[in-house]
Parts: C-alpha cells; structure tokens; sequence
C-alpha cells in the first residue's frame, strides 16, 4: 500500500521521517535530489530530481519511500514537479514523459521543440512561472524582501500542490495565465529557428554559438542547446552574453561533463582589448548560472540574472563577433586542454582545475 504524503516546511524536515527534495538535509530519510554530492540512491540518479522522484515510483521498496513528509529548500519547477510526483503517485505515473520535460524545461531551459509534448510542457512551465510570479514573488527574489527562501517557499508549495492537477490534465484551464509568456515564447522560437539565427557548436569544449538579431527568453535561446553547456550569445550591435548552463551545478546522469572554468582570466583578457570604456565581469564558478558580460552601472541581481536575457541590458562592445567567438574558444580550448569528461565532479576537483 503506498503511503499517503504529504509537504512539510524545510524547517521540520527533523521533526519526522521525511523525504527531501532536490535540497540537502540533515535527517531525511531520503534524498532525491540531482545536487552534487547529494545521497540520492544510485538507481534513482537522474538529470533531474523531479526525475529522480519519478524513478522512485517506479522502485516503491527503496528505503525512506515510506516517509509521509516530504520537503524542499526552495520552489522551482523541477523541485515541485518532484515533490507533486510523490504526493500524486498514480497521476504522476500517468504523465511521466511530460513531466519529465517540464522539469528539464524549468532547470535547463532546454527542450526539443519538434516533441510532440513539448507545446504542453512549455505551457506548464508559463503557468507555473505567472502565477509564481502574479501571486508571490519571481526565483531568487526572496532575499530582496528580507525572506528566507527555504521558508517563504513553502507558501508556494502550499498554492500549487492542489491546483497543479487540473492545469496537467487539461492545460487550457490555465490558458489566462500561460498565455502571454507561451506566446512571447514561441515567437522568439520563430526567430531562433529562422534564417536569421546560426549556431555553430564546438562539441570538444561543450560549446554553442548562437548568433541572433537580439536577446531571447531562455526557453527558445536554450532549447536547442542539449548536450552543450556553454553558451555565447552574439547579438546585433556587437552585444555579447558567455553564460555556463546549470548542466555542471549539478550532477548530471545521463553524461558526462567537462568542469566549470572560473571565467575570471577570460573577462580580464577582454578588458585588455575593449576599448568601450565598458568593463567585462563574470560571477564565479559556484553560482548556478555563471554569466559573462559587459557590466552597466548598476550590478544585476541574482533574480535579474536568472530572468530572461531580453528583460536585461545588454551593452555594445567594441570586440567584433568574429574576435570574441575565437577569445572564447581559445579560452576554453586551454582550460580543457588536459581534462576528460567525466560524471559526478565534486567541487574539489572543479577548483582543482582552475575554477
């Protein structure tokens, strides 16, 4: 007999037998998460942890499965897509494939777009992010309001876990709420898709190059990129954005990846030739999207940096395309020079190499 869950708050992740998910804890009786390092089980590994819950499901004698409670450190898409899946087991199931690209929708910004449920999967993800956004606040923006996200996002939980249902078995019920984004969406995935847009991947380095008219929302720049985690975005004006996916934050299992670099000796090469009287800037390794980029006046948030990059300035550089294609490539062909994928890097050995 499965057990009925249901969500208790980060805090009392003690305070009985609980499952957390994709979040670390101390006490869980299991882990399912795709966080490096994290004690999820080895035949329940998976790209994401949503992933991870769906494959518990599918092994219902795992120990800790029987825990009740269940619990994340935070709310996005692929975190409550798992923590729905094991309060909603049956259904779940039913909608495996679908969910599973939701959740690598929400975290990767990836996604196949001649799926045949991709259009339903980016319609979850629109709703989830508007109504995240329409009646709490936008990722990563707790700290802006002097809240904890571990804490203030079991407010969110307690929204959508009861109403995701509906909107999973008939995505028009949530149209109001989907369709803005859905749309500004898929025109952008008309300009990447058109003759306007080229990329050219650089497999040995794990890189892509998109060059498009202008910024796109990360679903459409994103999309395509599976496979790859770097990303250069060259748009008119000569404006650029270098940006290491969340592919290499976390563990992936489907393959192998090269580590994160620490983009700090690439942004001082670029100042040695920019002559904008603009100075390049780079988070370090650690954060969960490092991005490179000519810095304005004021630094971007963490929450801005997230959003999507047709929402943020993006500053002309006096680098011609061509020069900081080959920058960015001759960097990343020294880092690498002497390093071979592999999987589950720890953060040891990703500042062992140079990060």
């Amino acid at each position: 007999m499965n057990p009925v869950r249901y969500f208790v708050p980060f805090a009392a992740v003690r305070q009985q037998p609980t499952i957390v998910v994709d979040s670390v804890g101390l006490g869980a009786a299991l882990t399912l998460a795709h966080w490096r390092g994290a004690a999820t089980p080895g035949p329940l590994r998976d790209d994401t942890s949503a992933g991870s819950c769906l494959r518990a499901l599918h092994h219902p004698a795992t120990s800790g499965l029987e825990a009740q409670a269940v619990t994340a450190n935070h709310f996005d898409v692929d975190g409550f897509v798992g923590v729905w899946a094991l309060l909603n087991p049956a259904l779940a199931l039913r909608h495996e494939m679908l969910l599973r690209r939701v959740a690598t929708l929400g975290d990767f910004r990836e996604l196949d777009w001649a799926d045949p449920l991709a259009d339903t999967a980016l319609q979850l993800v629109c709703w989830l992010n508007a109504e995240e956004k329409a009646r709490f606040y936008e990722p990563f923006g707790a700290p802006a309001r002097r809240r904890r996200e571990d804490e203030a996002s079991a407010e969110k939980f307690a929204w959508f876990l009861p109403r995701f249902a509906e909107v999973l078995e008939n995505p028009a019920a949530g149209r109001a709420a989907w369709g803005p984004e859905y749309a500004r969406v898929k025109a952008a995935v008309a300009v990447a898709q058109g003759p306007g847009t080229q990329r050219t991947g650089y497999a040995d380095v794990g890189l892509v190059v998109v060059r498009t008219p202008g910024p796109l929302p990360y679903y459409a720049l994103f999309g395509p990129t599976a496979g790859l985690d770097w990303v250069l975005s060259l748009y008119d004006g000569q404006r650029y954005e270098l940006e290491c996916k969340y592919t290499t934050w976390i563990d992936l299992e489907s393959r192998s990846t090269l580590p994160r670099l620490a983009l700090g000796p690439l942004a001082a090469r670029l100042n040695a030739l920019e002559t904008s009287g603009q100075i390049w800037v780079a988070d370090g390794p650690t954060d969960t999207g490092p991005l490179l980029r000519l810095a304005g006046p004021r630094k971007l948030s963490k929450a801005q940096r997230y959003a999507d990059p047709d929402g943020r300035p993006i500053y002309a550089s006096s680098i011609a395309p061509a020069a900081m294609e080959q920058e960015v490539l001759a960097f990343l062909r020294a880092g690498y020079a002497n390093i071979q994928p592999k999987k589950y890097w720890t953060w040891a050995e990703v500042k062992a190499t140079g990060a």
